[in-house]
């Protein structure tokens, strides 16, 4: 008893010293929140997506924006995997998560955010069981030494563990250090990733299904030259799992 009261103590000591912060709305997160670096009313406006989905980039289908299964743009402009899904909308709550892990050296969220991924997965069936392989969206090698990770490889990394499947950042290369995409406007995003990425061993993806993780699809160019280079290499099934669209 005597043991608890000084450790209860002591905790109370360093909660007062160095607070937990929700690192969306920088206010001091409560005991009763879920997690310990997202309070519970930012947890609240997190936005998912939900069905219907367009069948190849996984936005969410309005009828005015879409023909049978499929969205206008991806109509216009196919794309190289067979399917992708995104589990929140990027905005608000999400937007300035995503920002403070890959930006601000925040690589501790990875947990977070991948729960929100988990969440997703099982909630909508995607074909996890079907997959051999998990990659994340590789960056060049400068930018890696200056961000200090892979926001990707992170994200896998809590996914294969949940799943019990393999995750490979060597099986996809990044050979050109392309311009930031979120820079570019979206008819300079294809032109910008292509041949990009390369496959030093194609044995390690060959007749292999495979989900390609990143943080956020946009145009889903980037996503899209790697899953056609990883098919170029005999790879069979490309599904794409990013946090936010």
């Amino acid at each position: 008893m005597f043991m608890g009261a000084i450790s209860g103590f002591i905790h109370g000591i360093i909660d007062i010293i160095y607070p937990k912060i929700c690192h969306a709305c920088r206010k001091k997160i409560a005991d009763t929140s879920i997690d310990e670096t997202i309070c519970i009313d930012c947890w609240a406006k997190i936005k998912t997506n939900t069905p219907p989905f367009c069948y190849s980039c996984g936005r969410k289908l309005t009828s005015k924006k879409s023909l049978k299964n499929t969205c206008l743009d991806c109509i216009e402009k196919p794309l190289y995997f067979d399917r992708a899904f995104s589990a929140c909308v990027y905005e608000g709550v999400i937007k300035e998560l995503i920002h403070a892990f890959k930006y601000k050296k925040n690589d501790y969220l990875g947990i977070t955010l991948s729960k929100l991924m988990i969440t997703f997965i099982k909630e909508y069936n995607l074909p996890i069981e079907s997959i051999d392989l998990i990659i994340p969206i590789p960056l060049y090698k400068t930018k890696l030494r200056e961000r200090e990770f892979n926001q990707a490889f992170i994200l896998s990394k809590y996914l294969g563990a949940e799943f019990n499947k393999k995750v490979s950042a060597e099986s996809l290369l990044r050979v050109k250090n392309t311009k930031t995409q979120a820079e570019l406007k979206n008819n300079e995003r294809f032109p910008n990733v292509e041949k990009c990425f390369c496959v030093p061993q194609e044995k390690s993806v060959e007749n292999s299904n495979i989900l390609l993780i990143d943080d956020v699809l946009t145009t889903g160019a980037t996503a899209s030259e790697a899953a056609l280079t990883l098919k170029n290499a005999g790879a069979n099934k490309i599904y794409v799992l990013t946090l936010a669209n």
